[in-house]
């Protein structure tokens, strides 16, 4: 069982990336071995919405957005992190799911498990939380849960989210473990497998890559 954590704070032992860790300290305590990536140690592009990973698989950026995609793709569990920058996440996380555009359409995170934390000056930390999980679902993750505290609430309540955070490990590790079903997260699943299939169909001339994918996985 593997769980990589994804820090995307630019700042130097940040509160984001001390959730993160504690993220990842609660699913190795329960069973799973993690990775941490500091997304700032890595150089990766913009996408240029040139439809290219739909059409071959592969994308014409040479830089190092495959070696993080590699490890996600190979981990049982997902942990995204980003403090609230300006109501959303750090232009670096923002940047690192534009590039997953083929993941959205393949549903590649379909059996994976997905979780977030987030901090934020003022406000706004558990809706930029919410919002990485909600790109994980969209490609296909089960959403365990989420962090995000807000640092104008104190020192003890920060406290509470460090907490939160080492349970959220707890919890992904046994989701992970015991295979665990969101009855609740099933039906957007369906609708979104359904809504891509119908897309990918559409475009099989154009997407032979994407096609071909469907076919290998027989849902088509």
């Amino acid at each position: 069982m593997q769980v990589v954590g994804i820090n995307s704070s630019p700042r130097k032992k940040s509160n984001t990336d001390l959730l993160l860790s504690t993220v990842l300290t609660g699913a190795s305590d329960g069973g799973c071995e993690t990775i941490h990536i500091d997304l700032y140690n890595y150089e990766i592009e913009y996408c240029k919405a040139c439809d290219t990973c739909y059409k071959t698989g592969s994308c014409v950026l040479m830089d190092e957005f495959t070696d993080i995609y590699d490890i996600i793709l190979e981990s049982d569990g997902i942990v995204l992190s980003s403090p609230n920058y300006i109501n959303n996440v750090t232009a670096k996380m923002k940047t690192l799911l534009d590039r997953m555009a083929d993941t959205v359409h393949c549903q590649r995170l379909v059996g994976k498990y997905a979780a977030a934390v987030s901090t934020a000056g003022g406000s706004g930390a558990q809706e930029v939380a919410e919002y990485l999980n909600q790109s994980l679902f969209i490609m296909g993750a089960s959403v365990v849960g989420a962090v995000g505290v807000n640092l104008a609430d104190g020192t003890e309540m920060f406290q509470k989210g460090v907490d939160q955070a080492y349970q959220l490990g707890i919890t992904l590790a046994d989701a992970i473990c015991t295979k665990a079903e969101y009855p609740e997260q099933k039906e957007g699943h369906a609708a979104m497998l359904e809504r891509m299939k119908q897309l990918v169909s559409f475009n099989k001339d154009e997407w032979p890559y994407e096609y071909q994918y469907y076919l290998d996985k027989k849902w088509l």
